[in-house]
């Protein structure tokens, strides 16, 4: 049975709650686990905010009433727009790396949130087969960015070949990432990418028909075309093996003495011939445990509400 939509919209606040972030009322209408009218939604909301289940600041709703929380998305998005002009320029550079094949902004500013401090991640799409090769190419001149302190702006941290478009993970976290990620380079399999993932739907049903809006056609980049001519044979074929079992074997050890990155978080790559992608233990299964927590709260804040006879006793019905 389909949940009442005053409960989906806590639910959808209750998610973006867990990185402080708010949410315009078409925000909230996109990541809605059901489907709802612009009016209904108004409506809902306008109860909510009533009953101070939720509270609005100017354009944004969230569950706290913390006028700071709204002051720092207006922060992160104005930053966001100057970072993404950036971002989009790095892309186009990275597309020119042997074996690119589409690529796309990720992480917060998909989402258009950033600062100062704020990395700039990028999901890749390479030829099959040649991701390993592609991958280390890649990460062999994000060790020269270091020497500069650069490295913030080349976060490749997501690659996936064009045989495995598809996303394993399916649940809430990857859902709300694939519709916010931002096409740049590859039109063609991006489209491709968004076709295989028509699931996201059973979670997000109101976000429009995913479609790649990238301007920039394939490329015609000779000297790319040379170097990946280099390694078209059963040699490359050989070299990118032996590069997956190198990476695998150097990231396992990470993991087994429990490393962490500069931010302090475990560092972790789940890997395969067709993907290398962060271990989703560790940070993934985090948010979700998170989330599922918050939920819980909530229902725990609303059933407490409705025992002692508050107006909120209309919302009295299992979140979880």
């Amino acid at each position: 049975m389909e949940e009442k939509l005053n409960i989906s919209i806590l639910k959808t606040l209750a998610y973006f709650d867990l990185f402080q972030y708010p949410l315009s009322k078409e925000e909230i209408h996109l990541f809605l686990n059901q489907q709802s009218s612009a009016v209904q939604l108004v409506q809902e909301l306008g109860r909510l905010a009533d009953y101070r289940l939720v509270f609005r600041e100017g354009p944004w709703y969230s569950l706290h009433d913390d006028p700071v929380l709204h002051e720092k998305r207006r922060s992160s998005n104005r930053c966001a727009v100057s970072m993404m002009v950036l971002a989009r320029r790095i892309s186009s550079f990275l597309y020119l790396f042997p074996y690119v094949r589409a690529i796309g902004i990720s992480g917060s500013l998909s989402k258009n949130c950033a600062d100062r401090s704020s990395d700039i991640d990028y999901f890749i799409i390479t030829r099959k087969n040649r991701l390993w090769i592609c991958r280390t190419l890649m990460h062999l001149f994000k060790k020269l960015t270091f020497l500069t302190g650069h490295q913030k702006l080349f976060c490749m941290n997501y690659y996936i070949d064009e045989s495995a478009l598809c996303i394993e993970e399916k649940n809430i976290f990857t859902a709300t990432e694939l519709i916010t990620l931002v096409p740049v380079r590859g039109r063609k399999i991006m489209a491709d990418f968004f076709r295989a993932n028509g699931w996201v739907r059973s979670y997000l049903p109101n976000y429009p028909e995913m479609y790649s809006d990238s301007s920039y056609p394939g490329t015609r980049f000779s000297l790319k075309r040379i170097l990946e001519s280099i390694f078209n044979n059963q040699a490359g074929e050989k070299l990118d093996n032996y590069l997956m079992r190198l990476t695998t074997k150097r990231w396992k050890t990470k993991e087994e003495e429990n490393r962490l990155n500069i931010k302090g978080n475990r560092m972790g790559l789940k890997t395969g011939k067709h993907f290398s992608k962060p271990n989703p233990v560790f940070f993934q299964d985090r948010v979700i445990s998170r989330y599922q927590d918050s939920l819980k709260d909530l229902e725990e804040k609303i059933q407490s509400a409705a025992s002692a006879g508050n107006p909120q006793s209309f919302l009295l019905k299992e979140i979880i």
